[in-house]
Parts: C-alpha cells; structure tokens; sequence
C-alpha cells in the first residue's frame, strides 16, 4: 500500500498550479516564434501549444530577448497567431521499478495499454557521466548465451560496444539474444525510429516473454518527430542510470545510434545550427559521445551499465560519420557482413574486422592462446580463400593455409553457435574446432 501511495503523491507532486503563458508571434513549417516565456525558459525546456485542433507539444530550441523558438512535436496544424503556449518546465523523466517488463514511450507514457507508476523522484534527460576518476575498472566477463562473445569477442561488465551493421543483417535479432542472453539484473532497450509494425514483434517474437521478463522498452517509432525520436535514446539511458544507481547491473542496447544522429541533424538544423560533416551539424559528435560516456562502469556503491549500440552502416562503409565518432569512443566494435548473412551463418559477424578491447584481460593465458590461433588461421583463409574457391591453391604450398582449410568448416559453424553451457564449455568447443 505504501508503494501505491508513494506513486499516487509523486503523480499529484508533478501537477503544476501555475504555468507562464506566452504567443504566437510568427508561425512557419520548421519552428514557431513565441513570446511572453522567455523570462523563464530555457533552452530545451518544454512547452504545449494549445491550438484549435487540440494540444501539441514541443521544445525550446533557440532563445533570445525577443522571445523563443519552438520546434513542434508535430505539425501544428490550426496554430493561429495569438494562440497559448504554455512553457511546462525542463525535460525529465520519473522511472520506476514498475516499468521493468513494459513498453513506455519515451515520455514515460504506456505504449501496451496497461496503466504506469510514475517514479518518487525525476531525473535530468541528458545528465552529465558519473565523474571519470570516481569511476570503477570494467567488470569481469560475462556469460552472453553466445559462443562467438563468449570466446572470440568477450563482453565484461561495464563494456560499451558498438554494433555495425546495414539493414537487414539479423541486427535485431542479435541484441534481442543478448536482452535473453546477458548476465544482467535489468535490460533497457531504446528502439530509436523503428518501423511501427516491428515494435510488437520485436517485442513478443524476437525478444520473447523470457527477454520481455527483466527488460524495459522504450521505443519512439519512425514516423515520431525528430524530438521525440531523440528523446528515446536519453530517456532509455535516464531509465538505465536509474536501476544503475541501485547498485543493479543493467544492459543497455540502443537501435539504432544512427537514427538518434538522424533525429538530432533535423532538431539542430531547424535550430540554426549549419551541417559541414556529411550533412551533420558539429554537435552531433559530443551528443553522441555524451550519450556513450554516461554508460559503462559506475562509481563506487552504484552498479554498472553495460551497453550495446547499433550503428546502420551503408554499404559496410566504416568511415561514415556516426560511425567513425562510435568507434572512436568504445570499448569494441563488432563488425556485422551482408555477405556472410546471405550464406546464412548468423550472427553474421565478420570476426576479423571485430576486436573487443577487453582483451586480453579478460581472458587467461590459454584462452588468449586460443583465440590468437583461431584469428591466425580464419586470416590465412581469408587471404586465400578467392584462391581456394577458383581452385588454384594447390595442398602443400603453404603449411597455414592447409590448417585453416581443414578447421574452417567447423570454425565457421562455431562462430553461428548458441552458448546454453557458459564460457567454459565454449572454450573447450573452441579447442576441439582447432584440433581437427
């Protein structure tokens, strides 16, 4: 009863008796003009307009003496000059232990139809990383369910990695194994412009009730707006950093970082700001690397976050923009290839363009062995294999490439493997692969 009653005074504590109002002065397809809240407001801040046709909410973008520019959630259609926009205050966010094994939108509203708690206390959408040298070393390895990051690409607790993919690659299906898979007391998932048929069935098909159990998601669907859709990403990481400070271990996975640069172009070039790296304004790089920064380790007395963001990547292209500043600011990337999706080994991972930064500590002598062996001889095929295929290597030119042709049928199925046994059991399926 207690707990029904803390939420039902956190629900009346966030009803506000006054809000300053200001006008419309200038309306237009991008951003509205609006004064009479400048005195108040700040940017970023919240405001609803209330027009003709029903409320639409929106943000401050852009404030001088004047008066604020306000880019809408959605298209205002009916706004007139004169009409009421009232400035709600700061956005935030109230998660609550309730929200574990929901789907909330990223305004902390319901999305599967059942009623929500809101939390006892707010926090700040795109709070500052916990303080660099109060923050703990990553964690010890972790049991993922999947052979190929058990082994090869070991994930350990308060890792950041990215994961490259173009679409359709089986990206999806792979963060849903590690929401089933990965030790982890809570998992917090941002579906960043998804599809809005795919919602539910990421939800119910690929995550499934076993992922759904321990998971919180927050999803923005593409046809959002720009606000909104950069929103779920900092909500999903307010929400993360909640169970964090609980002293939980939380895994957080985003889909996509790529959208989330996306959404930010079109907020900051309605605002003003000019694109000069591929179209991106300069501030899609610290927004990126802020949101990576508030994952991983915690200080001391919190939990940790390890995360997990996927990047679209077209045409395999590395040194596009959202990917390159990822890349730069993680503990790994893992490298997802069409090509070896369409022979059908998934995950689809192109190990030799992977790398796990948590290695080699990680791992202990015999199994950085292991998998330094399994590197060397997937590269000897890999250097041969237009070779091998055309049927111009001839056996006993080059004493690697016989190994690598020998073990690499049953290498090659190892890395599409499943890991119900955990790490150990992994590693000895690795070592008979390279025996063969």
């Amino acid at each position: 009863m207690r707990e029904i009653f803390a939420a039902l005074r956190a629900e009346i504590a966030s009803v506000t008796v006054a809000r300053q109002v200001g006008r419309i002065i200038e309306l237009g397809r991008g951003t509205l003009r609006v004064t009479g809240v400048e005195g108040g407001a700040g940017l970023g801040d919240r405001v609803m307009i209330r027009t003709r046709q029903g409320d639409v909410g929106g943000e401050i973008v852009r404030l001088s003496r004047e008066g604020a520019s306000v880019l809408a959630d959605s298209a205002p259609e009916g706004a007139l000059l004169g009409d009421a926009v009232e400035l709600v205050g700061r956005a935030t966010i109230a998660p609550d232990d309730s929200w574990v094994g929901r789907i909330v939108d990223p305004y902390g509203q319901p999305l599967d139809g059942k009623p929500i708690f809101r939390g006892t206390a707010t926090r700040e959408l795109r709070a500052p990383a916990p303080a660099a040298a109060k923050r703990r070393r990553l964690g010890g390895r972790l049991a993922t369910g999947t052979a190929v990051f058990d082994t090869l690409l070991p994930l350990v607790r308060g890792q950041r990695i990215g994961l490259f993919a173009g679409s359709g690659v089986g990206k999806s299906s792979l963060l849903a194994g590690f929401a089933r898979g990965v030790e982890a007391d809570v998992v917090v998932i941002a579906l960043i412009g998804e599809r809005g048929r795919e919602l539910r069935e990421f939800t119910e098909r690929v995550l499934g009730p076993a992922g759904m159990a321990r998971s919180v998601v927050v999803a923005a669907t593409s046809d959002q707006s720009p606000l909104t859709r950069r929103r779920c990403a900092w909500t999903a990481m307010a929400v993360a950093e909640y169970f964090r400070d609980q002293g939980l271990h939380v895994l957080f996975l985003a889909d996509s970082i790529t959208r989330f640069a996306e959404a930010h172009r079109e907020v900051a070039l309605a605002s003003g700001e000019e694109g000069n790296l591929r179209g991106f304004p300069p501030s899609t790089a610290h927004n990126i690397m802020a949101l990576a920064e508030r994952a991983g380790p915690g200080p001391e007395g919190a939990g940790d976050i390890t995360a997990v963001f996927s990047v679209l990547v077209a045409g395999s292209d590395m040194e596009e923009p959202v990917a390159d500043i990822l890349r730069g600011v993680l503990d790994g990337h893992v490298v997802m290839d069409r090509r070896i999706a369409e022979r059908g080994r998934f995950p689809a991972i192109d190990l030799l363009r992977s790398v796990s930064r948590s290695l080699p500590e990680a791992a202990t002598p015999e199994e950085n062995a292991l998998i330094s062996e399994a590197r060397r001889l997937l590269g000897a095929y890999d250097r041969a294999e237009m070779m091998i295929q055309a049927g111009l290597y001839a056996k006993g030119s080059d004493p690697l490439v016989d190994a690598a042709i020998r073990v690499w049928p049953a290498l090659d199925g190892f890395l599409a493997e499943a890991a119900p046994d955990g790490v150990a059991d992994s590693f000895r399926r690795l070592a008979a692969c390279l025996q063969r």
